[in-house]
């Protein structure tokens, strides 16, 4: 069975205009696990100055069922968020690093070999804590300041938080500049760079390559794609990305094909409806 990780609690509202309530990202995130999520991403531990749709993490935190049946992940962005993850329930924290120099310096102020020893550094935090970690690199199909990223850089990344104790690497298709093929040399290279660790992908659809791609994906072995209910989402700090993947389309394809996801695609459906009326009234319906 393929995984495909819900980041709509997430990645999907973290760029939309409409700040949606604590009470509305909960119920998003229960419908979410009801038609079959088996990972969600639920929370930003981002400051709500900078991204305001992401504020009341710990509350949500608080209020998710002890024996859920699901895996809770967190974004964790800085040491700050990730003391802020350690201190939840959470079954998973999401750290961000970089596959090239521009966008690091861009969104951090520091170039990216600075910016991962400090993710790095946070790992083994995580790991002690119990948590399962996943490190998504950044840019790793096109850097909208650098341009190319070479697939080299992406291996190395990788291979470095590997060896600090992550336990999957995501590639993360910031802009939505990939397509099939440079998914098919990525998704290689990582495994290639740390056998045996698990590999996800996150896919911006920009240029309508997402599907293919997360089609890609799963044909060189990736064992996980990120996927957002409706297709909403996007990077605040990257304008002009698309939105993600839509995670009903996504299942509709896979089953298609043939393969396995779990998941309840008139239940997808629904809640995209749902979640298009919540973000255009502010309010949820019943």
């Amino acid at each position: 069975m393929t995984v495909i990780v819900e980041v709509g609690p997430r990645d999907g509202l973290q760029s939309e205009d409409m700040v949606l309530p604590v009470a509305t990202r909960l119920s998003l995130i229960e419908r979410c696990a009801a038609a079959g999520a088996q990972r969600i991403e639920a929370v930003s531990f981002a400051h709500p100055g900078w991204v305001p749709q992401m504020a009341g993490a710990e509350e949500i935190c608080r209020a998710l069922p002890v024996d859920r049946g699901w895996s809770a992940i967190g974004l964790v962005l800085n040491r700050r968020g990730m003391d802020r993850a350690l201190a939840t329930t959470l079954d998973e924290v999401n750290l961000v690093a970089y596959g090239s120099n521009g966008y690091s310096t861009k969104n951090t102020g520091a170039p990216a070999a600075e910016r991962n020893a400090e993710v790095a550094a946070m790992i083994p935090d995580a790991v002690s804590a119990g948590k399962q970690v996943t490190v998504t690199i950044s840019v790793s199909f096109g850097d909208p300041v650098d341009g190319h990223v070479p697939v080299g850089q992406i291996a190395e990344v990788a291979a470095q938080m590997v060896e600090a104790g992550a336990h999957e690497i995501a590639l993360g298709d910031t802009i939505g500049v990939g397509v099939p093929s440079d998914v098919t040399d990525r998704v290689a290279a990582v495994k290639e760079a740390a056998p045996g660790t698990a590999v996800r992908c996150h896919f911006h659809d920009t240029h309508r390559t997402g599907y293919p791609n997360a089609f890609a994906a799963i044909e060189a072995g990736a064992d996980a794609i990120d996927a957002s209910v409706g297709g909403h989402g996007g990077s605040p700090f990257s304008p002009g990305a698309g939105g993600n993947v839509a995670t009903e389309h996504l299942a509709w394809m896979l089953e298609r094909s043939g393969i396995d996801t779990g998941l309840d695609r008139d239940a997808l459906v629904a809640i995209a409806a749902w979640l298009d009326h919540a973000l255009l009234m502010g309010e949820p319906v019943a």
